[in-house]
C-alpha cells in the first residue's frame, strides 16, 4: 500500500512526520460511516485480518488524505482502526449528520483538532450539536467553524463552559456575535489564538469584546468585519504577540493607539486595506519589540508614518510595503528604514517609487538583508539593480517584477551578490530570454525563474522541501487626484472600503521562501 521509500533516511523522515503532517479527510455524507464490508477480493480473503490494530494503523498513516478516504470504504475495521489514533478531524457540518454524531465520536475518541464546515446553501449543525461536541471531545484544543450559521451565542456559551482546554478558535461566516465570543474569552483561559472572519453578529450595535486579566491570548486575526473596533480591548492586551487586521471598515487609528505602548509584547503587525493614517503608524512605532510589519494598501499612510516606525522599532527584521502606487511612500520613508533598521532581513517594496538614493542606503546599511522584492515601480532600473548587486553581499533571494530593467541590470548580478541562490524576474518587458542562459553559465548554483519558464499567468515556486503554484493577478492602478475631482475621491473611497480584490505574488513568494528556510534550518 503505497510506494517504498528510496532510502532508510527517507523512511525515518516520513515516519517521524506522519503523525503531524497529515490532515484527515472530510466526511461528505454519513453513508460512508456504515458502508459495510466491500472488499474487492474475489475469494473474500482479507490479508490484513491477522495484522494487529497498531500495525494496521501505522500502515494507514503513510497514506494521503484521498487514499485514507477510499480505504475507509473498504471495511468497518479499517475505518475504525484509522479513527482510533486520529487527533484531527474535519466534518461536513450539515444538520443531517446530527443523529450520527454519537457513534462517530465513539470511534473518534481522541480528537484534539476539529473543523466543522458547511456550505452556504445548507443548514448547518445547531447549538445542540456544538454542545455534544464539547462533551464528547473533552481534550479539544483547536476548533474551526466555517459557515455554521445556525450556531448562536447561547451555543457558544455552552461550548465554552465545557472546553477548558481550547487553545485556538477560528470562526468565519457565522451568525453569533459578541456575547458568544465574550463567553469564549471568559471560560477558555488557555486560548492563545483567535481568528474572526465575516461574523455577522459583530454589527454596529454590538457590545465590546472584553479580555480577562488571566488571558493567555497571543494572536488575533480580524478580517472583513463591519465593526471590528469592538475588539479594542484585545488589541491592547499585554500578552499579544501577533495582530492582523484585514479589510475591516472604519477608522483604526484609535484602536492601534491601544497597542502602542512601551510595554507592548507585539512582534508582528499586519495591516491590509484599512483606513489607517500616519497617526496609527505613530502608535505602532511605540511597540519597541516589533520584528515584522506589513503595511499593504493603506493609502493614507505616508513617508512620515513609516519614518516614525523606523526610528523607534530598531528590531525590525521583516518589512512589507504595498504603496498601491499612491506615491505617498517613496525615498524619504525608505531612507529612514535604511538609517535605523540595521537588522532588516527581508524587504518587499510594491508600488513604491524608490530610487538609487534610497536603495543604495538600504544596500549599504542593511548588511543582514537576505530577501528582497521590488515590484511595480517605474523608478527602479539598471542603475538600482547594479547598486544592489555591488553592495548586498548577504542577499540570497531576489524578486523583480514589473520594473523597467534590461539585460544590463541582470548581467550586473553575475558579478555581485555572492550569496544569491534564487532570482525571479517577471513582467520586465525589456529583459530577454537569452540573458537567463548567459547568467546560468556564470552562476551555475543560481536558480533563475523568468517569464516563459511556465505557463502564462502562473509561477512555480521551488522550495527546499516543497513545490507550489501561484497565480499572478494583475491589479488596477489606483490614481489619487491632487485636486478635488470626483474621480480621485471615488478611488479613495474604493481604497477605504477594500472593494478592489487581488492577490500579491511577491509577498506570497517571500512567505514561502521564509517557511522553506525555517523548515530546512530546523
Amino acid at each position: 500500500m503505497g510506494q517504498a521509500p528510496s532510502s532508510p533516511a527517507e523512511l525515518s523522515r516520513r515516519d517521524s512526520a506522519s503523525s503531524s503532517s497529515l490532515w484527515f479527510p472530510e466526511f461528505l455524507d454519513c453513508e460512508s460511516v456504515d458502508i459495510g464490508d466491500v472488499a474487492a477480493c474475489e475469494d473474500n480473503d482479507d490479508f490484513t485480518a491477522n495484522l494487529p490494530n497498531d500495525c494496521l494503523a501505522h500502515v494507514l498513516q503513510f497514506l494521503g488524505a484521498g487514499d485514507r478516504k477510499r480505504c475507509s470504504l473498504v471495511c468497518k475495521r479499517w475505518f475504525s482502526v484509522d479513527g482510533q489514533n486520529r487527533h484531527r478531524l474535519s466534518l461536513d457540518a450539515r444538520a443531517e449528520i446530527l443523529p450520527f454524531l454519537p457513534s462517530m465520536f465513539n470511534r473518534f475518541d481522541s480528537v484534539m483538532k476539529l473543523a466543522l464546515r458547511c456550505d452556504r446553501n445548507s443548514f448547518s449543525l445547531s447549538d445542540e450539536a456544538l454542545v455534544m461536541v464539547s462533551v464528547r471531545c473533552s481534550n479539544l484544543t483547536r476548533l474551526k467553524l466555517r459557515g455554521c450559521r445556525e450556531i448562536t451565542d447561547l451555543g457558544m456559551e455552552s461550548f465554552a463552559r465545557n472546553s477548558k482546554n481550547l487553545r485556538k478558535l477560528s470562526c468565519g461566516s457565522c451568525n453569533f456575535g459578541a456575547k458568544g465570543l465574550n463567553a469564549i474569552l471568559e471560560h477558555c483561559k488557555l486560548l492563545e489564538e483567535l481568528s474572526v472572519k465575516r461574523i455577522r453578529g459583530i454589527h454596529e450595535s454590538a457590545e465590546p469584546i472584553l479580555l480577562g486579566s488571566s488571558s493567555s491570548l497571543r494572536s488575533i486575526c480580524l478580517k472583513e468585519l463591519v465593526n471590528g473596533q469592538v475588539f479594542e480591548s484585545l488589541v491592547g492586551s499585554k500578552t499579544l504577540k501577533k495582530l492582523k487586521i484585514i479589510r475591516c471598515l472604519g477608522n483604526w487609528d484609535k484602536v492601534l493607539g491601544m497597542s502602542g505602548d512601551e510595554n507592548s509584547s507585539l512582534t508582528e503587525i499586519h495591516l491590509e486595506r484599512l483606513q489607517v493614517t500616519d497617526s496609527g503608524l505613530s502608535a505602532v512605532s511605540k511597540c519597541r519589540n516589533l520584528e515584522t510589519l506589513n503595511i499593504l494598501k493603506t493609502p493614507e499612510c505616508s513617508n512620515k508614518g513609516l519614518a516614525s516606525v523606523a526610528e523607534r522599532c530598531k528590531l525590525l527584521r521583516k518589512l512589507h510595503i504595498d504603496g498601491w502606487r499612491t506615491k505617498r511612500i517613496g525615498d524619504e520613508g525608505v531612507m529612514a528604514v535604511a538609517k535605523h533598521c540595521l537588522n532588516l532581513q527581508e524587504l518587499v517594496l510594491i508600488g513604491v517609487n524608490a530610487t538609487h538614493k534610497s536603495l543604495s542606503a538600504i544596500a549599504s546599511n542593511c548588511k543582514k538583508l537576505e530577501r528582497l522584492a521590488l515590484c511595480g515601480s517605474g523608478s527602479i532600473g539598471d542603475t538600482e539593480i547594479a547598486c544592489i548587486a555591488e553592495k548586498c553581499a548577504a542577499l540570497r533571494k531576489f524578486c523583480i517584477k514589473g520594473c523597467p530593467i534590461s539585460d544590463v541590470g541582470i548581467k550586473a548580478l553575475a558579478l555581485g551578490c555572492p550569496s544569491l541562490m534564487k532570482l525571479k524576474v517577471k513582467k520586465c518587458k525589456v529583459v530577454t530570454v537569452g540573458v537567463r542562459e548567459w547568467l546560468c553559465e556564470r552562476r551555475r548554483m543560481l536558480v533563475v525563474s523568468m517569464d516563459g519558464d511556465e505557463a502564462k499567468g502562473a509561477v512555480m515556486v521551488n522550495g527546499d522541501d516543497q513545490r507550489g503554484l501561484e497565480t499572478v493577478v494583475e491589479e488596477p492602478e489606483v490614481v489619487v487626484a491632487d485636486g478635488g475631482g470626483g474621480g480621485g475621491r471615488l478611488a479613495m473611497l474604493k481604497t477605504k472600503l477594500g472593494l478592489l480584490a487581488g492577490r500579491n505574488l511577491v509577498a506570497s513568494t517571500l512567505r514561502r521562501w521564509s517557511q522553506s528556510e525555517a523548515t530546512s534550518s530546523s
